[in-house]
């Protein structure tokens, strides 16, 4: 999924130059692919069953393989469109369809490992980040996407007999079981994603006394989704912009990389941490690795800005998450997951009539979204209930997650 996801953004340089892509048209590109990737996950909430499916996991992987061959097959930006939300369709599917696996085989193991497991993301990234970088010197955009296809049809042959999630053996609820289908699906949604947390079911009466954390909550998530997806879609082409070579492929492969421990991280950290101040400082530090290739630029800055962003957008993730999780707010995870979707839908419109100046201004533009959005997790500290009582109406439902160790410590993503 890292692959077929993000391979989009060492490219989109080389598809400036060699196919004639436009920078609007490479902004709708993104566009389209965020709308699919927000249908795909809509389907894991929808239809839970399709997490249990064998057979649509392994269709998703040939679908999303071949929408990467494909690419090169065309000149028409229409047909690009087509292919992108089907490789955002086919990536969520994927996403949700690992997750609940994950979730499911390894609810007794610490919580660092299926943290480890997500890193796959990353390790996605990085790879195919290292692969346009190796080929850019002697090949065009068309050998970069069919050589992205083959990696991906390799890592599709190892994933082949990954198990899903065994269907369940003991009566639940109807309400638990949204509940935990609701988690699992969260996962699907997060790029780089990424994700975790505990979808508790809370009782009625405590909706009126976290409204206030809630709102400024989600506002900070769902303006997090704009400023992320700006960088992580624009990223290297604003770097090459100003040091033309092979830097800006580089930091994505650091992006790659720095995001591969990133959950397991940010999971370790929330048991000495409260959330809310962890998820003030994940995003300051974003902000500041976003902005740093606009407003310094070279290759220090560069490398920096790579480093800063891959730590911090899966942590973000696990952060909002798993604090929505903790308020006990009524579908607190599927309405975060909702507005931070919306946001990657929005960032690269909103950022789109900038891009004819150049990419450094869409990168301020993102940067400041996210501080924006650490703004309204500093009024999230305020009074935070740190140690709020969970009381639910039914029998809790175990459902680890990557950081939930963390979680029920007092912290997390």
């Amino acid at each position: 999924m890292g692959v077929g996801r993000f391979v989009y953004t060492p490219i989109l340089p080389l598809m400036h130059a060699g196919a004639g892509l436009s920078a609007g048209a490479g902004a709708n590109l993104a566009t389209a692919n965020y709308i699919g990737y927000l249908l795909g996950a809509l389907v894991g909430i929808l239809a839970p069953a399709v997490v249990r499916s064998r057979a649509l996991l392994r269709t998703s992987l040939v679908v999303l393989t071949g929408t990467l061959a494909a690419m090169p097959a065309t000149h028409d930006t229409a047909g690009w469109f087509a292919l992108r939300l089907l490789a955002g369709v086919a990536s969520a599917l994927i996403f949700v369809i690992a997750v609940s696996s994950l979730l499911s085989h390894l609810r007794e193991y610490p919580a660092h490992l299926p943290g480890w497991a997500f890193g796959g993301v990353g390790a996605g990234i990085a790879l195919s980040g290292l692969l346009v970088l190796v080929l850019r010197p002697v090949a065009d955009w068309r050998a970069a996407w069919w050589a992205s296809a083959a990696l991906a049809a390799l890592l599709a042959v190892t994933s082949w007999n990954l198990r899903p999630e065994a269907p369940p053996t003991t009566t639940q609820t109807t309400h638990d079981t949204q509940a935990v289908q609701a988690t699992q699906a969260v996962r699907a949604t997060q790029a780089t994603e990424a994700t975790t947390g505990t979808a508790a079911t809370a009782d009625s009466s405590r909706g009126p006394r976290t409204h206030r954390w809630f709102t400024a909550l989600f506002a900070s998530y769902t303006l997090e989704g704009i400023g992320y997806i700006i960088a992580g879609t624009f990223l290297v082409a604003a770097i090459e912009q100003s040091s033309p070579g092979p830097l800006g492929g580089g930091a994505w492969v650091l992006v790659g990389l720095a995001a591969v421990p990133s959950s397991a991280l940010w999971a370790r950290l929330g048991r000495r941490w409260s959330r809310p101040d962890l998820l003030l400082a994940a995003l300051v530090v974003q902000a500041v690795g976003i902005a740093l290739p606009a407003l310094i630029g070279g290759a220090p800055a560069a490398l920096v800005s790579a480093v800063l962003f891959g730590a911090t957008f899966i942590g973000v993730s696990t952060l909002a998450l798993a604090t929505g999780a903790h308020l006990e707010f009524p579908r607190s995870v599927a309405l975060l997951t909702a507005g931070y979707s919306v946001g990657q839908i929005l960032g690269p419109l909103v950022a789109a009539p900038l891009l004819h100046h150049g990419y450094q201004q869409a990168l301020v533009l993102a940067a400041s979204v996210v501080l924006v959005a650490a703004a309204a997790a500093a009024v999230l500290r305020i009074g935070f209930p740190h140690h709020m009582v969970v009381v639910r109406a039914t029998a809790p439902v175990r459902q680890p997650a990557p950081a939930e160790s963390a979680a029920d410590a007092g912290s997390h993503r």
